[in-house]
């Protein structure tokens, strides 16, 4: 018994010992748990995976003839999506060509002039009329004598003079139609008949624009996301024919709460986990974030309410490949606390 108590007695320190030990690894680790758990986990902001999205609007209220195209495929820059009835848009560009030519023509007769023939005949219509001048004035001159021996009524010497008046008047008429002929059109004329060319192309170029533009054509690559209307339907002027997702990588459109907004500035790096589970994780840096929040009125907003305002953001995405549209990520700030 008593060599047992010795043996007891003997291996009690080591046993304090290991007890001690064992105790302090447990207090380091509640420590780093609990410092674990005070930890804050880098804030993040919620949104989904988008692309830049342009419409493609009616040029005219025509009739759809052609798809071709399905919602959901990819296109190059320049491929046709579908084309419009060219009926009428045909018809008024003819029509607008015909003008133009018509004016263009009517400038080019101002140009050149009067021709030689247009002179002759007003030179003979000057002749014919000093002729009847001439035979006028003859016959008032016989009449007037008679006319004061009472030979003859004062009327009918009234009317040769009057006639006679009438045939120098025509010859003036004459003579200043030929003048005009020999001095030309006036340089003001010129220069109208240009300014109606002028518009006149202008028209044309504006219609030809508008009729190319019933074929119509994807601006830039990238995937045709909505086909609104379908073959047949007549949509109306700027109604959107197409909707196109283009840009070489996806980005992250996010709402930013308003704790965080002071925090986060354009240029700032974060990281985007896309999908509900986040599993796939990009890179990325803020490119954009509105000053306005998403709703008003933010003025009159005071305490907790004023932290629900949220501020719309994009991020862009560093080598995401070809992510489909739509899916739901995170953001996660990693400077920001």
């Amino acid at each position: 018994m008593t060599s047992a108590s010795n043996l007891g007695s003997r291996h009690a320190p080591h046993r304090a010992r290991s007890t001690a030990a064992r105790a302090r690894l447990v207090a380091g680790a509640v420590v780093a748990m609990l410092l674990a758990g005070c930890a804050q986990a880098p804030p993040q902001a919620l949104g989904t995976l988008e692309y830049d999205r342009i419409a493609l609007p009616a040029p005219a209220a025509e009739r759809i003839v052609d798809i071709a195209v399905h919602e959901g495929e990819r296109v190059e820059a320049g491929a046709r999506l579908l084309t419009l009835e060219r009926t009428r848009g045909d018809a008024q560009l003819a029509a607008v060509q015909a003008d133009v030519a018509r004016q263009r023509e009517a400038l080019e007769e101002l140009r050149n002039g009067a021709r030689r023939e247009d002179v002759d005949q007003a030179r003979a219509s000057l002749a014919a009329a000093q002729a009847q001048a001439r035979d006028a004035q003859a016959y008032y001159d016989r009449l007037r004598p008679l006319g004061g021996q009472q030979l003859v009524s004062a009327a009918d010497v009234d009317r040769a003079r009057a006639a006679a008046g009438n045939a120098r008047a025509q010859v003036a008429g004459a003579q200043a139609a030929l003048a005009e002929l020999r001095n030309g059109v006036r340089p003001e004329q010129i220069a109208q008949a240009e300014a109606a060319l002028a518009a006149a192309e202008a028209q044309l170029q504006a219609q030809s624009f508008t009729s190319g533009r019933l074929d119509v054509v994807a601006p830039r690559a990238g995937r045709v996301d909505s086909l609104p209307y379908r073959l047949g339907d007549e949509a109306p002027v700027g109604a959107p024919l197409a909707l196109m997702l283009v840009g070489d990588s996806p980005y992250a459109r996010i709402y930013v709460p308003e704790p965080l907004r002071a925090g986060i500035a354009v240029g700032d790096a974060a990281t985007v986990l896309v999908g509900a589970d986040g599993e796939r994780r990009y890179a990325g840096r803020v490119r954009m974030i509105r000053s306005e929040p998403t709703f008003t009125p933010y003025y009159a907003l005071t305490g907790k309410d004023a932290a629900r305002l949220s501020y719309l953001a994009e991020v862009a995405l560093e080598d995401a490949g070809d992510l489909p549209a739509g899916l739901p990520l995170r953001v996660q700030f990693d400077g920001v606390r």
